[in-house]
């Protein structure tokens, strides 16, 4: 299925679009329904949009479980958590059970946190990691989660979460989680979310095919949104 782009004036715009996207799809799933979340400051945004009253009200909270794309190896309450980063935007302020929230043991070793994480998976799948949404971001260097250019990682075809170890700038150089394209391609629906004039050269070679990492998120049966401000789509 090929991939779809929108194009919105300006971030606001297209977090309000991905706000009303993950209501949608939470309000019309039959059981629970499974969200791969990412970091940086775009889903800030979408996180603190959801947890607004307005939006909030519309998510029935007790069937979303909250999984991460990627996590640093770091304290849960660390500043450059994923966690922290969600729980503060969003967690504090929705009533999501406890049980529902999925969370990467950064503080843990990386080899041991990505084999906890990977068990949970497995968990709660079975034989295939089908989330119902997969929000995904884009680095300046093609990147997506915390599978970067030239990591081993970009050629596991076996295991769902690995450790990675980021060695290029910027700081910080820190161990990390990531899943692997063997889950992020098995989602039903995945959204990229690109803003910034900063993203645009690379975007416009990640979308017409260049072999950057985030080239590489081709659902196999699922959809694929990339939801990008006028800025970061400018080089196209």
């Amino acid at each position: 299925m090929q991939p779809v782009l929108e194009i919105f004036p300006n971030p606001p715009a297209l977090v309000n679009y991905a706000a009303n996207l993950f209501a949608q799809m939470a309000a019309a799933a039959p059981e629970r329904f499974s969200v791969a979340l990412s970091g940086g400051s775009t889903p800030r945004a979408l996180y603190e949009r959801l947890a607004t009253n307005e939006m909030a009200k519309r998510i029935p909270w007790e069937k979303v479980h909250l999984f991460w794309g990627d996590e640093r190896c770091v304290p849960p309450d660390h500043p450059e958590s994923n966690y922290g980063l969600t729980a503060a935007a969003l967690l504090s302020r929705i009533p999501l059970p406890a049980e529902n929230v999925h969370r990467v043991r950064g503080e843990l070793p990386p080899a041991e946190a990505a084999s906890l994480y990977e068990a949970e998976l497995r968990a709660f799948f079975g034989e295939t990691p089908a989330f119902d949404l997969v929000f995904l971001g884009m680095g300046e260097d093609g990147h997506t989660a915390s599978l970067f250019p030239g990591s081993p990682a970009l050629a596991e075809s076996v295991r769902w979460a690995v450790e990675v170890e980021h060695t290029a700038p910027p700081p910080p150089l820190v161990s990390r989680v990531t899943l692997t394209f063997q889950v992020l391609n098995a989602a039903r629906q995945v959204v990229f979310l690109v803003t910034g004039a900063a993203k645009a050269g690379m975007f416009a070679q990640v979308w017409h095919g260049a072999s950057f990492p985030a080239a590489q998120i081709r659902p196999r049966d699922g959809e694929l949104l990339w939801l990008v401000d006028q800025a970061a789509a400018s080089e196209l």
